[in-house]
């Protein structure tokens, strides 16, 4: 048995388990740990078995010393289990979406601002943190500055959300919006924030664009050897 432990709840959740159904065809067992901590509790609890194998995606930024910490203790159990558990390379869910290269056309936002800072983050992006000292762009720097409790992954956070404002493509809800992985996205209502401009309507097609993108690529590579 091979098994996906997030500690996403929600969208993100929701993300591997289509993930799971349309890349893997359902080949894995997707559970939340709901937190880091509780990927920790649980990978210390196990015993694995000789035909297991646990792959984590447990998201981990260097600006956060409690992750760190724990980022530790998570590599020295994998380091103890013979390569039955691997660590997958992610910073957080969220900058898995702000990474999608299409993200700006296919939620169709009209905030060039947050257009520009989105770029200047995601080039600023070195060791799973952003590297402030790469971002020479005065209004960016005044957003990040911004946060009362900055790390990078408020900051992906907060910067999704302002991509994601239409509900039909949030990702911060208990599931990912329809947008994501239906065949539609038709606007309700005249006023109602821009639904988008996908190149594709089927909606287990977007998802597979979305899983093909660069960023997921990288960790599916993982997962696939």
């Amino acid at each position: 048995m091979k098994y996906i432990w997030t500690e996403d709840t929600g969208a993100g959740l929701h993300f591997w388990k289509l993930v799971n159904q349309l890349f893997f065809d359902d080949a894995f067992v997707i559970e939340s740990k709901g937190s880091n901590q509780g990927l920790l509790d649980a990978l210390s609890e196990i015993d694995i078995k000789e035909d297991e194998k646990y792959y984590i995606a447990f998201d981990y930024v260097v600006d956060n010393q409690d992750i760190r910490n724990k980022y530790r203790m998570l590599k020295s159990i994998a380091d103890k289990a013979e390569g039955k558990i691997i660590i997958l390379d992610v910073i957080c869910f969220e900058y898995l979406i702000l990474a999608f290269e299409k993200l700006v056309i296919w939620t169709d936002t009209g905030k060039a601002d947050k257009i520009k800072i989105r770029e200047d983050v995601l080039l600023a992006i070195e060791d799973h943190r952003i590297n402030l000292s790469k971002i020479d762009d005065e209004k960016t720097l005044q957003y990040l500055a911004s946060f009362k409790r900055y790390s990078t992954e408020r900051v992906m956070k907060s910067l999704v959300g302002e991509f994601t404002q239409n509900e039909k493509w949030s990702v911060k809800g208990p599931l990912m919006g329809e947008c994501w992985y239906k065949d539609c996205c038709v606007s309700e209502h005249p006023d109602s924030l821009r639904c988008g401009k996908p190149e594709v309507e089927d909606g287990s097609e977007k998802m597979r664009v979305l899983i093909q993108s660069e960023e997921i690529k990288k960790i599916i590579s993982m997962i696939t050897g």
